[in-house]
């Protein structure tokens, strides 16, 4: 799935269209440079589970968890390379009851379960506008149903 994002008030709202597919579980990865757009993205998501405070990347403290109807892991994963994560306890999480949306899942390669929702989001070339592509794609039969229930969502206009 392609979507042409033009703002940020866009991207926030695909997160809001995406969050009302996600579940207790599940697991988003977010990929793209600095400045693509992930943690806006995060934003959107974290407001359509009913998180009203503030939502920042990460970045220095690996994860944040934010209290929603259904409690929000925040990890970006940025600034660790690639590592062995057993020791960071990130399991707990990924098999917990709330939603982990991982920014930089690189960083964790072949360490994270391959069935999830995979987020890649591109600045398109010489646009002054924020323009973006987000490519969609889901690993796995219970995220290709969600990935089918949130292209319903964007073909009816959100």
């Amino acid at each position: 799935m392609h979507i042409s994002v033009k703002s940020d008030d866009e991207m926030r709202k695909l997160g809001y269209n995406l969050a009302r597919v996600l579940e207790k579980g599940d697991i988003v990865y977010l990929r793209g440079v600095l400045g693509a757009g992930k943690t806006t993205l995060v934003r959107g998501i974290s407001r359509g589970l009913g998180f009203n405070g503030r939502v920042n990347s990460p970045s220095f403290t690996l994860l944040n968890i934010y209290p929603a109807t259904i409690e929000i892991y925040h990890f970006d994963l940025y600034r660790l390379g690639n590592c062995d994560l057993n020791d960071l306890g990130w399991e707990e999480y990924l098999e917990g009851d709330g939603i982990s949306l991982i920014e930089w899942p690189e960083a964790g390669a072949g360490q994270f379960p391959r069935e999830a929702m995979f987020i890649d989001i591109k600045l398109c070339d010489d646009d002054y506008e924020r323009e973006r592509v987000v490519e969609i794609c889901a690993q796995g039969e219970k995220y290709q149903h969600k990935l089918e229930e949130l292209k319903a969502f964007v073909d009816t206009g959100y």
